[in-house]
């Protein structure tokens, strides 16, 4: 058994090569193998969000605060408000992040497959995060 203790581990902030605008992170659990789960709570200042990225088994996200959006490729842009629970399927492409005026925080859920959680991709852009990119540019 491990406890961590509130305030005993630091925050940092998202690195810029995968996020827009400030946002933090703080973990919350990094199991160790052969446990593959690593749980952090992640707050997005205003307009903030993600770059595109999958994950290979898949992600959760748990909305706890504020107002934000998603979206998978291919889809429109979704509102996610507090309660809201979203499932991004294995290696669907996908961004979040919180709304133009509202901070949002929730906590990301997701596993590791060959120690690799997460793949990054391009910055999302302006009419990609505001909906008014044609269909065809989400990609």
């Amino acid at each position: 058994m491990e406890i961590y203790r509130s305030g005993s581990r630091p925050s940092r902030p998202g690195p810029a090569e995968y996020f827009t605008g400030r946002v933090r992170f703080d973990p919350v659990i990094e199991a160790p193998d052969p446990a593959r789960v690593r749980v952090l709570t992640v707050t997005f200042e205003p307009g903030a969000r993600t770059a595109w990225h999958t994950h290979p088994l898949g992600q959760t996200l748990i909305v706890t605060a504020g107002l934000g959006r998603a979206r998978r490729e291919g889809g429109p842009v979704e509102e996610i408000r507090p309660g809201d629970v979203i499932w991004f399927a294995p290696g669907e492409r996908h961004w979040h992040g919180a709304g133009p005026e509202t901070g949002m925080t929730h906590i990301a859920i997701q596993e590791a497959l060959d120690g690799s959680n997460v793949t990054w991709m391009e910055h999302v852009t302006d009419a990609q995060y505001t909906g008014t990119a044609p269909e065809e540019d989400a990609t």
